[in-house]
C-alpha cells in the first residue's frame, strides 16, 4: 500500500489583495484531488483567509444583488478544499498563527481551522516531502 504524500505550505497575503493566494488554492487544489495530506500554516495577514464573517455584497456600480455579483470569498474556497482533500482520501491541516490572528483580531475561523504558533509550521515542514513558502511582495 503507497502512503500519500504530505505537503507542507506557508502562505502570507491577506484576502483579496494579490493573486498569489490564487495560485496557492489552485495548488491545494491540485494536492487535495491527488488525495495528499497537506498542511497549511496561514501568517500575517493570510490569517483573515479562513475568516468566518466574510459575506458576500452586492455591486451597486453595475446594479447586481449579492447573489448575481457571485463575490469569491476565501472562507468557502478553504472548506471547499478541505472537504475535496477528505473525500480523495487525503486531508487538509489549516493552522492560523495564534500572534497574527490575535494582532488583527481574526478570531472567528471556519470549521476545521485551528489556531497554532510558528512551532507548528515547522513541524509541518518536518513532516512533508516538501515544503512551499507564498511570501508577500513589498
Amino acid at each position: 500500500m503507497q502512503t500519500r504524500p504530505t505537503l507542507a505550505f506557508a502562505l502570507m497575503d491577506a484576502p483579496f489583495e494579490s493573486a498569489r493566494l490564487s495560485t496557492a488554492y489552485r495548488l491545494l487544489s491540485l494536492a487535495a484531488q491527488r488525495g495528499c495530506h497537506i498542511k497549511v500554516f496561514a501568517y500575517e495577514g493570510a490569517v483573515l483567509q479562513p475568516f468566518a464573517r466574510q459575506q458576500p455584497h452586492a455591486n451597486a456600480v453595475h446594479g447586481r444583488s449579492a447573489e448575481e455579483e457571485n463575490h469569491f470569498l476565501p472562507k468557502d474556497a478553504i472548506q471547499a478544499l478541505i472537504e475535496q482533500a477528505r473525500e480523495h482520501g487525503g486531508s487538509l491541516d489549516w493552522v492560523n498563527c495564534g500572534l497574527c490572528v490575535d494582532e488583527r483580531g481574526a478570531g472567528e475561523s471556519i470549521p476545521g481551522v485551528r489556531r497554532g504558533t510558528p512551532g507548528d509550521f515547522w513541524q509541518h515542514a518536518k513532516e512533508s516531502v516538501n515544503t512551499l513558502v507564498i511570501p508577500t511582495r513589498d
